[in-house]
């Protein structure tokens, strides 16, 4: 199908209907040729005149071998796709008051994703009266930003939105000089601290 439409855009030998061209090719000599005199040209090469700049005045033609020329665009249509990158949205759906051994879980899986550049849109989801738990909804999607700082940044702070409350996460860049910060350990190893932090 999108082979067809490649085909569609260009007018090739006798669907070129003007009366001359600028002949432009390897194997020619370039210039104003009749279009009569072109279309000769590209056959006694065994070619097609293909036309690639009909705006142009006159339009500008190509002899070349139509096949090669629209497996040449479609190759270059291709490297132009993977050059603009797709940002890809992973889900990660929590409840409010998700066990801890479902949170790692779903921490894991979000490493996963920021590690191979996706970004991560983490959601608390409230039935019904649990919208009454919303602190801890937020606690805990704040709680996973915190936890997921050396794979990725916040690019949204949770909001509610409905039933659900939102936060994004975007991956960091480079990836090497975060992994080396997640080795080192986050809280002094100082036994003499009271930890009044639970």
């Amino acid at each position: 199908m999108k082979n067809d439409s490649l085909k569609e855009q260009y007018r090739i030998n006798d669907r070129i209907r003007v009366r001359e061209v600028r002949l432009v090719g390897d194997n020619v000599e370039q210039g104003v040729y009749p279009t009569s005199q072109a279309l000769k040209i590209a056959e006694e090469q065994g070619l097609d005149l293909v036309e690639i700049s009909p705006n142009a005045a006159p339009p500008v033609c190509r002899v070349i071998d139509y096949q090669k020329f629209l497996y040449q665009q479609k190759k270059r249509q291709k490297e132009q796709k993977a050059k603009s990158v797709k940002v890809v949205v992973k889900e990660i759906r929590f409840g409010p008051q998700t066990d801890d051994h479902d949170y790692n879980f779903k921490l894991k899986h979000a490493k996963g994703f920021l590690e191979e550049g996706s970004k991560v849109k983490a959601y608390v989801f409230f039935k019904g009266r649990s919208i009454l738990f919303k602190e801890q909804g937020e606690v805990l999607l704040l709680r996973f930003a915190n936890d997921l700082e050396d794979y990725g940044k916040v690019e949204q702070l949770p909001v509610l939105e409905g039933k659900r409350m939102i936060i994004m996460l975007s991956p960091k860049k480079g990836g090497s000089s975060s992994a080396s910060k997640s080795a080192a350990p986050k809280k002094p190893a100082t036994p003499s601290q009271p930890k009044d932090e639970e």
